[in-house]
């Protein structure tokens, strides 16, 4: 009998899909059923080969063998994980398996570690895929009886092979072409480089931004409400102090005249659900976790516990197939301090608007929502409960009614002037209940406003001035980067305004599954760092940005990409052209930084001589120590000044540094201790043989009785246990 092969993208997927597809019999690297053999990859086990596999040449960096430029990118198995590959491809092309079920991510990027797989193995099976956005049991048996043609994707699979090929072409070329003008480690992509630049745009805002002061008028009414100056286009400041004073003169001691009352109903509905960008900014905003952090602890609750949908999504509403499932998810959820709000919303019918269910918006995947599994909040740490809170809490206010409130605007004359207060009162709490938000602080104006009619008259109003100064754009936190990276149009120059339509509708730059890694990438090159929650551009960031053409600094290129790689996915462009146009575009990147007049200087230069050939050192710092490396990349000399280690400092128990080489290597502390390694080993060992460890304290107390046992209280659990 003939079987299916089914490959998933990592190892914990594969066993939840060969649990329910009862595949039970253990093998190396697979599980194995009597219709399934369920096999799974680590991530990506191939990947595009390396410059020198083309040509022994590119093993030595140097300019004149730029661009290169093979007709052809080859695909090469990833050393590391080259044992599982052999395991897939043994079962992939086993005689008895007459079909294959692509299993992995259902996105771009898993569509290409599968096929990747697939192509590597020489594998000409018909292939069919699962495209699911949960791994709960229902979810998978649900996706093994709607599998699709593979055919249906293979558009998918060449968008994901043009984008990996054109960053190879450009992102190789432009770093080696930097790296041996300058003779420094720099490295250029089409998505770290514009991110870098509007890092930098928002530093020169900060950098031209004058202060200016301003002024309000306020009239204060003895019926214990303000009133506030306001001028015929509604503004309320004034940048005139003479103006202002002029102003508080000419109202000294004159009545308000009420000339309306105006009352509106007015109703708020809760944000949209969370996709993975405005998960990522709120988790930075409220707990201070990185993108990465936050799309790790995603992935968990995804895949270890099951709780949440998938998350690599940029759609923040749902498809009609999902409604019929919400009520069940609700319930799923509807634990703890959730049980109260679960238990009206299942009461209720669900009228959902546009703004949540919209199949037109939904990409691959849609919104991050819960599963139907239910939650065991116990099961969760810290950080895993705080990201559950967020997606839970958003999808319970989204299917919650929306908050009520009456608006009442006053709007009064002193003498040909016009001022006006505004106030709430809350009729329904609605969704904001959730939060337990019992007033509405979004509006700083909002006053308790007295009984009013338009015609009454106030007397008794004292005029006063307040004063504030404009302040300059805020600094970029990561939140704040990840959505300036989703909607970089106002960091576009003029004659590419063109384009911003294109990069919303592609969805900025980068991708939601690798803008956190980018950001990463940037802290650990150094091009920019973190002081508190802001980011700031490092010096040799600020000279890669003089050193890189002009078109790798802005997000145009990027979105023009895009725009042309969903082209490829919808079918409706080939992917040849496209290399085409970047290999053109690759020749001209390069003989822009071959002929730039731009020089790199090194900021991070030592008085140190390197021991090999002389010339002065650099000093590197990075989260493992630092060390000295010698400015000529082809003399390769390092050498390390300090390493950070684990090892506790005996006087205030911070963690040491450890300096040298050989046998004159030493322990330094911030508190000042210093001690040799030597000395150091020697006082380990000798607590090691003093200490006690827990282990033969246990079983010490274990065996003694020390006449306070309760027998009775004993016998009685252990009767329970049984």
């Amino acid at each position: 009998m003939s079987k299916i092969a089914v490959l998933a993208e990592k190892p914990s997927v594969g066993r939840d899909i060969a649990r329910v597809l009862g595949c039970t019999k253990k093998g190396n690297g697979y599980l194995e059923g009597s219709k399934y053999i369920v096999t799974w990859a680590l991530g990506h086990l191939v990947t595009l080969a390396d410059p020198e596999t083309y040509d022994e040449k590119y093993k030595t960096w140097r300019m004149e063998d730029l661009p290169m430029l093979p007709p052809d990118l080859r695909l090469v198995v990833i050393k590391k994980t080259g044992r599982q590959f052999a395991t897939v491809k043994a079962q992939l092309n086993r005689s008895d398996v007459s079909e294959i079920v692509i299993a992995t991510d259902a996105g771009r990027e898993g569509e290409l570690v599968a096929r990747w797989i697939l192509e590597k193995a020489r594998v000409k099976k018909t292939v069919k895929r699962l495209w699911i956005s949960s791994v709960t049991d229902r979810a998978i048996r649900d996706g093994f009886k709607n599998l699709k043609p593979g055919g249906n994707y293979v558009h998918l699979y060449e968008s994901a092979v043009a984008r990996s090929e054109a960053d190879w072409y450009v992102g190789l070329n432009a770093t080696r072409a930097l790296t041996t003008k300058h003779n420094a480690q720099l490295s250029s992509g089409r998505v770290q480089t514009p991110t870098l630049a509007m890092i930098a745009a928002r530093e020169q805002e900060i950098k031209g931004f004058k202060p200016r002061k301003f002024y309000g008028v306020e009239a204060k009414t003895d019926k214990g409400f303000k009133l506030f100056w306001r001028d015929s286009k509604n503004n309320s400041r004034i940048f005139s102090r003479e103006k202002a004073d002029q102003l508080q003169e000419q109202l000294k001691n004159k009545p308000a005249n009420i000339i309306q009352v105006d009352k509106q109903h007015k109703k708020k509905f809760a944000p949209q659900l969370y996709d993975l960008t405005e998960l990522q900014r709120d988790a930075n905003r409220i707990f201070n976790l990185s993108g990465k952090q936050t799309l790790s602890i995603m992935q968990k609750l995804y895949e270890q516990h099951k709780v949440l949908t998938y998350p690599r999504t940029d759609s923040r509403v749902i498809s009609t197939d999902i409604v019929p499932t919400l009520k069940d998810r609700v319930k799923a959820c509807g634990v703890d301090e959730y049980a109260k709000m679960s238990a009206k919303i299942l009461r209720k019918e669900l009228k959902l608007s546009k703004a949540v269910v919209d199949n037109a918006k939904v990409s691959d995947h849609h919104a991050i929502i819960p599963t139907e599994q239910p939650v065991i909040l116990a099961d969760l740490d810290d950080r895993e409960r705080k990201i559950y809170d967020l997606v839970i809490k958003r999808f319970l206010a989204v299917l919650s009614d929306p908050f009520e409130f009456e608006q009442t605007t006053i709007t009064a004359e002193i003498g040909s002037e016009r001022f006006a207060a505004k106030g709430k009162v809350i009729q329904k709490q609605g969704w904001k209940e959730i939060y337990n938000q019992h007033t509405d602080d979004e509006d700083s104006d909002d006053q308790r406003l007295p009984v009013i009619h338009k015609g009454d008259t106030l007397t008794g109003i004292h005029i006063s001035l307040t004063e504030g100064e404009t302040k300059p754009p805020e600094r970029f936190t990561e939140g704040a980067l990840l959505q300036a990276m989703e909607n970089p149009a106002r960091y576009m120059n003029s004659d590419e305004k063109h384009l911003v339509s294109t990069i919303s509708k592609t969805g900025g730059i980068g991708t939601v599954a690798t803008r956190a890694d980018i950001i990463e990438k940037l802290f650990n090159n150094m091009y920019m760092e973190q002081k508190g929650k802001y980011i700031y551009l490092t010096a040799t960031g600020r000279q890669l940005l003089d050193l890189v053409p002009e078109d790798l600094r802005s997000p145009a290129l990027t979105a023009e990409w895009e725009q042309k790689l969903a082209m490829i996915a919808e079918g409706r462009l080939k992917k040849g052209k496209f290399i085409a146009e970047i290999k053109d575009y690759t020749k001209q990147a390069v003989n822009e930084i071959k002929n730039s007049d731009e020089k790199f200087k090194h900021d991070n230069m030592t008085g140190t001589k390197c021991p090999t050939c002389g010339k002065l050192m650099l000093e590197i710092k990075n989260k493992h120590g630092r060390k000295l490396v010698c400015q000529d990349r082809s003399c390769g000399t390092k050498k390390n000044i300090a390493k950070q280690t684990n090892a506790r400092c005996p006087n205030c128990h911070k963690r040491m540094e450890l300096r040298g080489e050989g046998e004159g290597q030493m322990f330094t502390c911030k508190c000042g201790h210093r001690e040799k390694l030597s000395t150091f080993n020697a006082r380990k060992q000798k607590e090691k043989k003093q200490n006690v460890s827990k282990k033969d304290v246990h079983k010490y107390l274990k065996q003694q009785d020390d006449g306070f046992t309760n027998n009775a209280l004993a016998e009685a659990l252990a009767k329970l246990k049984k």
